[in-house]
């Protein structure tokens, strides 16, 4: 007869011991090995295998280790632990530690029944981190089975990265170049939402009609929308057609998933309003349907609004937990690294004369047409106006670029209607802050308006290919000394063009003028976006392969279709915007690329390049650049610049140039009065936009959880999991006692590096899956970094990165094998003299399995979590006075004194190990009150949901595992015979 194992008991099986998981059943066991993780798990059949219960032998007393044993031992376990004793499910099994900050969105979804929740933090704060810590806990509590993210396709597969490398949530992605090989693994009916339970979709794709009414049928109970303010219109009909129509769409997809009250629903989007109150109403319309019409005005719709919504900009978390937020001191506060400043320069060029020559005849052209086009009807005027507009906007960019346009037919020449004409004139003519539509958007314009180009087009592309180089075109001589002196600076820059020929161009002219040591790679909407991000990485490992050469430097050339939502951080740290879009709001995405947590600079370098002389550049930096950046100043946040400002700008621009030609574009703009009402609209406008964002960002500022609450959460997991400087010295202890090559802390930084080649196989293998083979096998030296913001082949100091996991996982290993070969940093057992303690002390490792019944929306879940704790009393077991917490974690920065006999050692040892059955009535107990304080905290994060913490059940596994015993003696001679303490 087989027995029946309970869950969280011991068991011993295939020659070790587990720990026996809620999904067991009678006649199959699912067993996680004792210190194994999650990835480690196992099905066992008691009926063909030899299973039986199994106890935590104690430690033996010849086993002894030295004075720093008990805290590599401790922080070994907690490092290893995947289902750790908080009331987040989540935090022990991901492979990222969140900023204290990170932690209030999730704070805030607890506390709901069904999460809605419009998380717009600013750009580079890390709302995918939030996101992914919101999803990640509510599938590990059972409040939500499946998820799909809704995002752009240039973003699907790093959302797929990020969810699978830092989450654990292997994520299926549906692209319109996935959804066929997907739907041919379909059975007969089945939905491809149905089949796979985590998804990445293209919101583009997911919006046509068939797709999108399998997938409201069908959809998770979990929804993240990434870029939010895409999907929403503004009710104003004159919003801009091109743009509304695709968001219009969106819109109804969201609308009618919103609908369903029971599903969770996360909107992430660092620009919420934009400027537009209706667009805005609706988003928070999607969140709650109350919300769209709240009297924000009044203190009761803020607060109901506070409890769905979280903005904040980097000034409100770069030190955070401190005096400053309300607490009593700075012993939690954390201060993130975030690039302190962008250094901005604008740098003017002046155009070569045979340029210059080229643009005068290109305006002289472009004048004449917009002339003879008025003539023939507004239809013509609109095709002309976007055809002429296309022509100068390449000219301005490069030879290349203008070369391809004057050659290629007007996107509005087959337009029917005026309205069509603007249509498809506008999105490729423009720089909409608004238009998430970046595929196919860096594709040089057509100027031509029939199939032939005329001949005085075909007159100036010819020109315009003779002007390639730096003796022609002065804008490439200007750029190619700007990055040079970058390059001298030890900086690694982007170069952002609006063109793909431009950007090819600059890739093949760079090319051997930056410096042997010097890689270079161009990113244009040719490529897919996996095409892309391989690229990218290519450029970063070629240049890696140089890490130990200081003159090794890359440069990318890219288009816009990486300025939006690409992480370019690790690789990057300056910015060169070589063609001047029209609006600001495209160079804030740009430089958002790399100025952003993570970045290792401290300053982030800009450099904007305008032609002082070619009538375009000049007046819309004027106009629009520099009341940008001072309502950025004034403000502390940077505004999104309303479409209609930037291109009622741009079009009194060109107005002026093709009435005045470029000498008399060097006037003032704003002198013409023709202009001036116009204008004057414009700054009302703008600055409106502007105090809308002030008064969001202050009226509605993140207030549902206060920073106590925060900072008692984030005492709470650090007790149970360890802090970073824990991580940091556990690492540097146990690399260097492995034989590791180690390199000390440089510069205060807490950064070290490590050769590993001195190591056991094991762990070599180990970090070899982890941080590449090639690492390990060369013996090259692997980085430590203190932030959790690393690049490929680094590692973080944190407990959840893989590279730490696997150190720690060996020396766990190793101390639980008296019998491994090797060096073996921690022991289980140790005795040590010192002045740290005036009487006979123990200090004892104590690991506590919980039973935990955690009630959810759909149905109960059984989990068995972990938790160590230091337990020390004074004087022999059977008359055990015990120390409070700190006393007993004291104890593990005492070091000794003076040596202690090793037969002394033995008999200090034994006679403390035989006493154990002594302390195992206090050890229950105090694992009874550990199960209230659990009990007690899941109730207390999840205080608004009475329904959830109604069932909540917390029974501890007993009895509980003693791993580590280690005797303290002071200095004076110990009197053993006297059986008291000393």
């Amino acid at each position: 007869m087989s027995l029946t194992y309970t869950a969280g008991s011991l068991v011993a099986a295939r020659g070790r011991e587990w720990v026996v998981l809620p999904e067991s059943a009678p006649d199959m066991l699912v067993l996680r090995p004792l210190g194994g993780s999650e990835d480690d798990v196992a099905a066992v059949f008691p009926a063909f295998e030899d299973v039986r219960l199994a106890e935590f032998a104690a430690p033996s007393p010849a086993d002894l280790g030295d004075q720093r044993a008990a805290g590599l031992l401790r922080t070994a376990l907690r490092i290893g632990f995947r289902s750790g004793a908080g009331p987040f499910r989540s935090l022990a099994s991901i492979a990222v530690e969140p900023r204290a900050y990170q932690l209030v969105p999730l704070l805030m979804a607890l506390r709901q029944r069904n999460v809605r929740l419009l998380i717009s933090d600013d750009v580079g704060i890390g709302k995918t981190v939030e996101a992914g810590l919101i999803a990640k806990e509510l599938l590990a509590q059972g409040e939500a089975t499946r998820l799909a993210v809704l995002c752009s396709p240039a973003l699907a597969e790093q959302w797929q990265g990020e969810l699978r490398e830092k989450f654990g949530i292997d994520a299926e992605l549906v692209l319109a170049s996935t959804v066929s090989r997907l739907e041919r693994g379909l059975e007969l009916g089945q939905s491809l939402f149905d089949k796979h339970p985590f998804t990445i979709i293209s919101t583009d794709f997911i919006k046509s009609t068939r797709h999108r009414e399998d997938f409201v049928r069908h959809c998770p109970d979990l929804v993240i929308v990434d870029e939010a303010h895409t999907c929403v219109a503004a009710d104003d009909a004159a919003q801009g057609a091109a743009s509304s129509s695709s968001n219009q769409l969106r819109y109804e997809l969201l609308r009618r998933i919103s609908a369903d009250a029971d599903r969770h629903l996360l909107l992430l989007t660092a620009t919420p309003h934009s400027g537009k109150e209706s667009a805005f109403r609706n988003l928070l319309g999607l969140v709650r349907p109350e919300l769209a019409t709240v009297n924000l005005e009044a203190p009761a719709g803020r607060a109901k609004l506070a409890e769905h919504f979280v903005a904040r900009k980097r000034a409100d978390v770069r030190e955070y937990l401190t005096k400053a937020d309300g607490l009593a001191d700075d012993s939690l506060a954390e201060r993130t690294a975030f690039p302190s400043d962008r250094w901005t320069k604008d740098e003017p060029y002046k155009l070569a004369p045979a340029y210059r020559a080229l643009l005068d005849d290109a305006i002289a052209y472009a004048r004449d047409r917009v002339e003879a086009a008025g003539e023939q009807g507004k239809r013509e005027a609109r095709i002309a106006w976007w055809s002429v507009i296309a022509l100068l906007r390449s000219m301005v960019s490069s030879p290349a670029a203008a070369a391809q346009t004057l050659k290629t037919r007007s996107e509005s020449a087959t337009a029917r209607t005026a309205h069509e004409a603007d249509v498809l004139g506008a999105p490729v003519a423009a720089d909409s802050a608004d238009n998430d539509r970046l595929e196919g958007m860096d594709v040089a314009p057509g100027a031509a308006e029939t199939e032939d180009a005329g001949a005085r087009l075909l007159e100036l592309a010819e020109r315009a290919a003779q002007l390639v180089g730096p003796a022609e075109d002065a804008k490439l001589k200007a750029l190619t000394r700007h990055l040079k002196n970058l390059i001298a600076d030890g900086y690694h820059p982007i170069v952002f063009c609006r063109y793909i020929p431009t950007a090819e161009y600059l890739a093949e002219q760079l090319d051997g003028k930056l410096g042997k040591k010097t890689k270079i790679a161009a990113v244009t909407g040719t490529l897919s976006p996996q095409q892309r991000m391989e690229r990218i990485e290519q450029l970063a490992a070629e240049s890696a392969q140089e890490a130990d050469d200081p003159a090794a430097r890359r440069v990318l050339i890219a288009t816009d279709c990486l300025s939006e939502g690409v992480n370019l951080q690790h690789h990057f740290d300056a910015v060169v915007h070589y063609d001047l879009a029209w609006n600001p709001t495209r160079h804030d995405q740009r430089e958002g690329r790399v100025d952003r947590y993570g970045q290792k600079r401290d300053q982030v370098r800009v450099i904007t390049m305008f032609g002082e002389d070619n009538g375009i550049d000049g007046k819309v930096l004027e106009v629009l650049f520099q009341k940008h950046r001072q309502i950025k100043k004034d403000l502390g946040i940077s505004v999104s610049v309303p479409d209609e400002t930037a291109s009622g700008v741009t079009d009194a621009v060109v107005e002026w140039l093709l009435l005045h030609g470029r000498q008399g574009s060097q006037e003032s703009l704003f002198e013409m009065d023709t202009h001036q009402e116009s204008f004057d609209r414009i700054e009302h406008e703008w600055n409106s936009a502007a105090e809308r964002e002030k008064t969001s960002r202050s009226k509605y500022a993140q207030r549902a959880i206060h920073p106590e609450e925060v900072a008692r959460e984030v005492a709470a997991v650090r007790a149970a999991l360890g802090g970073a400087e824990e991580v940091r010295d556990f690492a540097l202890e146990a690399l260097r006692d492995l034989d590791a090559l180690v390199r000390a802390p440089r510069g205060g930084s807490g950064d070290f590096t490590a050769q590993v080649g001195g190591t056991p196989a094991g762990l070599r293998d180990a970090l070899a899956a982890t941080l590449g083979n090639r690492l390990v096998e060369q013996d090259r030296e692997i980085p430590f970094r203190s932030t959790p913001a690393i690049a490929r082949g680094e590692a973080a100091l944190v407990r959840t990165d893989p590279a730490i996991g696997a150190i720690a996982s060996y020396v766990l290993d190793s101390a639980l094998d008296v019998d491994a070969l090797g060096p073996r940093p921690a022991r289980r057992c140790g005795v040590v003299t010192t002045d740290a303690v005036t009487t006979r002390t123990t200090l004892l490792l104590v690991r506590y399995r919980f039973h935990l019944t955690l009630p959810s929306r759909t149905g109960e879940r059984q989990v068995v979590a972990e938790d160590a704790r230091l337990l020390a009393y004074e004087g022999m077991p059977s008359r055990a006075r015990w120390l409070d917490a700190d006393a007993a974690a004291a104890l593990l920065a005492a070091r000794a004194t003076t040596n202690t006999h090793e037969q002394s050692a033995r008999n200090h040892i034994t006679r403390t190990l035989d006493g154990l059955p002594d302390l195992s009535a206090h050890l229950t107990e105090y694992g009874k009150s550990l199960a209230s304080e659990l009990d007690a905290s899941h109730r207390r994060v999840r205080k608004a949901n009475e329904e959830i913490v109604r069932g909540l059940k917390v029974v501890p596994q007993e009895p509980a595992d003693v791993l580590g015993v280690y005797v303290y003696l002071p200095q004076q001679p110990v009197s053993i015979s006297s059986g008291a303490e000393a």
